[in-house]
């Protein structure tokens, strides 16, 4: 073992020595300003007049490397004080009538031109603070890495105004230094870029080239000079918020419910912030898209929440943190005694505070901890005869935490350190889950090493045996030119498990796989782009080395010269495999055999600068058995009806016949129950929006989801993984799910981070094992005002600036 590692660590040395030769960057100084400057878009402050230029603007989509043209070209200047960076650009345009300013909510893009900065306050090629406004004067804010792309989550507080000139339309953004990270040096020397898109045209310019041959973006940045001896003020700021709620229902009294709250925000030194939350509100954040589930594997969700989205690049390395367990569902389930009932189970815990304190050294050396701690959760118990309560834990007093160190080194590579902790109060599970995680590039960035090594410690309750698992991967790959390669390997242990924090369905497997790719790396006579994917994907059994997957796939990616998007492809399981995890059995022992199959999709999407575009996906699964197929259909019409007024229309038809599922499990016989069964889903929802300007918008989101399943045959699962007919089993175990959501909401940014905003929302579900193949019957039952549970609530949230508030008391005195 000591000779692999040996081994191992001697090619990653070799590895990092790769020599090469650095593409010239651009460079742009920067002046300070002693003026007052007001961000209007006008440029009047003297201090502009002197102001270096950066323009020569080249293309990076679609012609990779092409010049602006001179009668759109950019020119864009930065100025400095001790407050914030000043962006000023003057972005010329020979059309302006034809300037896209369509206008949406905060973070959306939307059709509509824009303008960026990307801002890399350590130059280290690794991590970009990007900040964009379109010409409607909606901000846009993203944080990006290479290794996670674009994280639109990421919010900061920041000023901008834009202006539509006749010669084309300008930007004056002021971006305060705590939206950024920076070290404490006397003179700084960070990377920066300028993006422009001109929407009508689907073109995109950068001023310092991001060349489509190099994988690695953030290493593509300019330089900016200039910037010396700043004296930045404290970056305290409060957040306070109130809210109120009346939630209303045919089967309870309406209840109105006064909530309050802090957020807090402490930059502990430029390069180092402090974000907590006490006494948080989360109940205006978007609905989950919940479906009829029939697997063996819990439904996943999108983090909704802004504290757990925000600014955790650093938390999310290694992939060992699945936020939505804090303030999840419980763990522990309550049982019942003869006679007794539920009279309340809560769904959900209830998140006393968090915190998250994270930054980078000097070195590259990032520091993130983020610590919440969870409420005692009790179920309330009736007895039906004696009328006796009595209150059972279902979620002890728990503390979640996360320790990252991230470092960094020659601007593109990085080693990382991750370790998750979950503490129960009392003799409950424990867990803690570490990982070392490595990702190297060549200097060139033209080839990369990646892969991690995983541990985790499961400290049970006294009656069970604790456990520990790992979880390891490698990876190698081309990451530059036409022709794109790469390979890697898993190896995840038995009684791998980073569940309590993280989420994971699969254990005792590993897995080898490649992947090839060519693209075109500027447009042709037919496309402006056009890539095809080739990969190939093999799982094995641990226990066994029986394979568990085998699939082979080719996929071809296209956008026309009218920029519409066409793509599709053929993949299969080349095999029939294994299931271990369907039959839902005790230490996964039994299995299913899954029969190879093929598949086939289209997709395609319409330029949506029209005001009629189209999204459209069929799709089409063959298994290896007889009548056995899966069908898939998405319709997504949507409509611009002005600048301010839009609306998407989405319709998803699945339909899964002679489909193979678990259904039970008999103890007295060791008896796992599968059925062959059809089954029908259907997804409708409809989103839309109304701008009154760039910083009020009405939006609508509406879904409506119906599911069911209706078993046909009965099946016993034999030793050898196949199935035969059981003809003894009655119960009935067919699904019939209907779901309902609506949410009305009206925001207003009055202030820079300060927000209020009002939503009615109503939903219902209705789940019954009797079905009901009537789409308008099960509409209506769903929309049933008997069942509809309505919630009316208004949240302000206001921002405050130590600094400001200091200079009030100033004055007064």
């Amino acid at each position: 073992m000591s000779n692999k590692l040996f081994l191992l660590f001697s090619i990653l040395i070799i590895f990092t020595l790769n020599s090469y030769s650095q593409t010239l960057k651009k460079s742009l100084k920067t002046n300070f300003s002693d003026e007052k400057m007001v961000i209007d878009g006008k440029f009047d402050e003297e201090i502009w007049k002197t102001s270096d230029i950066a323009t020569n603007f080249l293309m990076v989509a679609p012609d990779n490397g092409k010049p602006e043209l001179a009668e759109r070209k950019s020119e864009v200047k930065v100025v400095y004080n001790n407050d914030a960076i000043y962006i000023g650009a003057t972005l010329f345009d020979n059309e302006p009538t034809k300037i896209r300013k369509e206008l949406t909510t905060r973070d959306n893009f939307a059709t509509a031109d824009h303008f960026g900065v990307f801002l890399n306050g350590y130059n280290d090629g690794q991590q970009e603070f990007r900040f964009f406004v379109s010409a409607a004067g909606v901000q846009m804010d993203i944080l990006f890495t290479d290794a996670n792309g674009e994280d639109g989550s990421w919010n900061a507080i920041w000023d901008s105004q834009t202006t539509i000139t006749d010669y084309g339309w300008t930007v004056e953004m002021k971006i305060p230094y705590a939206a950024l990270r920076f070290p404490g040096d006397k003179t700084q020397t960070w990377g920066i870029n300028f993006y422009r898109e001109i929407m009508r045209d689907r073109q995109q310019f950068t001023w310092n080239l991001i060349d489509n041959k190099i994988g690695s973006e953030a290493n593509q940045a300019g330089i900016l000079t200039g910037i010396e001896d700043i004296k930045t003020p404290t970056r305290l700021f409060l957040i306070p918020y109130s809210s109120l709620y009346v939630n209303a229902n045919d089967y309870q009294k309406t209840k109105a419910e006064f909530k309050g709250g802090l957020d807090i925000k402490y930059g502990i030194n430029d390069a180092f912030t402090l974000d907590a939350i006490l006494v948080p509100d989360f109940g205006q954040t978007a609905f989950d898209k919940v479906e009829l589930n029939l697997g063996p594997f819990e439904q996943q969700f999108a983090e909704n929440r802004p504290f757990f989205t925000e600014g955790t690049e650093l938390f999310s390395k290694g992939n060992l943190v699945y936020s939505r367990r804090i303030g999840g569902e419980p763990s522990i389930e309550a049982t019942l005694n003869d006679d007794e009932i539920f009279t309340d189970y809560p769904s959900k815990v209830n998140l006393v505070n968090a915190l998250k304190i994270s930054g980078r050294t000097k070195s590259g050396l990032g520091i993130g901890v983020l610590n919440a701690v969870t409420a005692k959760t009790n179920a309330e118990i009736r007895n039906t005869v004696t009328g006796e309560t009595r209150r059972e834990l279902i979620e002890p007093l728990a503390n979640y935490n996360v320790l990252v160190l991230d470092q960094r080194f020659r601007k593109n590579s990085s080693v990382s350190f991750i370790n998750t902790n979950v503490t129960r109060n009392g003799d409950f599970r424990d867990a803690n889950v570490s990982a070392l995680v490595f990702d190297l590039n060549t200097k060139k960035n033209t080839f990369n090493l990646s892969g991690d090594y995983k541990y985790s410690y499961i400290n049970e309750n006294q009656s069970l045996t604790n456990r520990k698992g790992y979880n390891t991967s490698l990876n190698f790959g081309e990451t530059s030119g036409k022709f794109r390669n790469s390979f890697g390997g898993q190896y995840v242990s038995d009684d791998w498990d980073n569940n309590d924090l993280g989420i994971n369905f699969q254990t005792h497997y590993h897995a080898l796989y490649t992947n090839s790719s060519y693209r075109i790396l500027n447009p042709n006579k037919t496309f402006n782009n056009f890539s095809i994917f080739e990969n190939n994907y093999f799982e094995f059994d641990n226990r066994t080395g029986k394979i568990q997957e085998s699939r082979v796939g080719f996929d071809v990616n296209t956008t026309t010269k009218k920029n519409d998007y066409h793509g599709y492809g053929i993949n299969g399981r080349i095999t029939d495999v294994h299931d271990f995890y369907s039959p839902q059995s005790i230490n996964e022992e039994k299995y299913i055999i899954v029969p190879r199959n093929l598949g086939m999709y289209y997709f395609f999407s319409s330029n949506y600068n029209r005001k009629f575009a189209l999204d459209m996906n069929p799709s089409v699964v063959f298994i290896n058995e007889n009548n056995r197929v899966d069908l898939s259909f998405l319709f997504s019409p949507r409509y611009r009806f002005s600048d301010k007024l839009s609306m998407i229309y989405s319709f998803q038809f699945i339909r899964q016949m002679n489909d193979v599922g678990y259904i039970d499990y008999i103890e007295e016989t060791d008896n796992t129950i599968f059925a062959r069964r059809n089954r029908n889903t259907f997804i409708n929802s409809i989103s839309s929006k109304y701008s009154i300007n760039n910083v009020m918008t009405f939006n609508l989101s509406v879904r409506y989801y119906l599911s069911y399943a209706v078993n046909h045959q009965i099946l016993n699962l034999k030793e050898d993984g196949t199935v035969a007919d059981n003809f003894d089993y009655i119960e009935n175990k067919n699904s019939n799910l209907n779901l309902w959501n609506l949410d009305l909401s009206y925001s207003w940014w009055f202030a820079p981070g300060s927000q209020m905003s009002v939503l009615y929302r109503n939903n219902s579900s209705t789940f019954q094992r009797d079905v009901d193949k009537d789409f308008g019957m099960n509409f209506k039952n769903t929309l049933n005002h008997q069942i509809l549970d309505h919630t009316f609530s208004i949240s302000v949230r206001y921002f405050i600036d130590y600094n400001t508030t200091k200079n009030w008391f100033s004055k007064k005195k």
